[in-house]
């Protein structure tokens, strides 16, 4: 434990002097303790600028790098530090380093199921448009998933969607399973099985997804106005208040909300143009409509 005290006057004036290694009280001179260490940098900067010119640091981990980034990379520009082209038997040496180095960053079963996993990860996260921060936070999640070995025996580009699809939802961020399908190539049911899989497993505390999340990104596909999106938004508020969302697909409560708001505003689309943008059918739009008109006591006819 760090001394904040001297023992003899118990003054809280404590010096101390790096150059001799020693913890010394600024009101009685005691020598408090030797040898302490000097945890600060080893050189000295006079201003602002030095000191930004000489801090240095290692780059950021990254966990969408199978080493996590941290693995010297041997590039393959085959050209020398001054930029000039090096010579065929160098370019041969490098080719067989290259090779070399490849094979012995990935060694392991798990090293190999994270080239592949992250691989993949990547393609489909960029598909959707998710930015690089849901996308390590993904790749973590894919980790822990990976240490407690809940890979074995499943498809790893099924896991990789359930894990996008849950940090998607964790974060709020729109994204539906149809969506998370259509860019992964796995189907709606599995993603959805190896999804509650990984959520019980690793005990994820994953909210329920608000239905206005999904307001704006349908009623842009529609060209609704900002009026219909308010109205709707509005709506689901209501609903959200009652309890009507619990046991319903957000994306269908969004897509009757969004029917109901555009025939309010006068800017109707039909059931058939609602469903085919919000990836639902019909018939849970026409539920959904029911049970909002009904609980919310709208006077509204379509």
């Amino acid at each position: 434990m760090a001394t904040t005290e001297c023992p003899e006057c118990k003054s809280k004036k404590l010096i101390r002097d790096y150059e001799k290694g020693e913890l010394i009280c600024g009101s009685c001179g005691l020598i408090i303790s030797e040898g302490i260490e000097d945890m600060g940098p080893e050189w000295r900067a006079f201003d602002a600028e030095q000191k930004e010119k000489r801090a240095r640091g290692g780059a950021p981990i990254k966990f969408m790098r199978p080493n996590k980034g941290l693995v010297t990379e041997i590039d393959k520009y085959n050209r020398d530090i001054r930029g000039a082209k090096i010579s065929s038997k160098k370019q041969a040496q490098l080719y067989r380093m290259r090779k070399w180095h490849k094979r012995v960053s990935i060694a392991t079963s798990m090293e190999r199921n994270l080239a592949i996993a992250l691989a993949e990860l990547d393609r489909v996260a960029s598909y959707l448009g998710l930015p690089d921060d849901i996308k390590e936070s993904a790749a973590l999640l894919y980790r822990r998933a990976v240490k407690e070995e809940l890979i074995r025996g499943r498809v790893i580009e099924s896991i990789v969607a359930a894990v996008i699809y849950a940090i998607c939802r964790i974060n709020g961020i729109p994204r539906t399973l149809d969506e998370i399908s259509k860019s992964s190539g796995i189907e709606k049911k599995e993603i959805g099985r190896a999804y509650r899989f990984i959520k019980a497993e690793l005990n994820l505390k994953v909210p329920l997804t608000n239905p206005s999340y999904y307001v704006q990104k349908f009623a842009t596909s529609l060209n609704l106005s900002g009026d219909v999106q308010k109205k709707a938004i509005a709506l689901i508020k209501k609903a959200v208040k009652k309890g009507l969302i619990s046991g319903r697909g957000p994306t269908g409560v969004a897509a009757a909300a969004l029917y109901i708001a555009s025939a309010m505003v006068g800017e109707k689309r039909t059931q058939k143009e609602v469903a085919d943008v919000a990836g639902v059918t019909e018939v849970t739009i026409r539920n959904r409509y029911r049970e909002l008109k009904k609980e919310l006591g709208l006077k509204v006819n379509l």
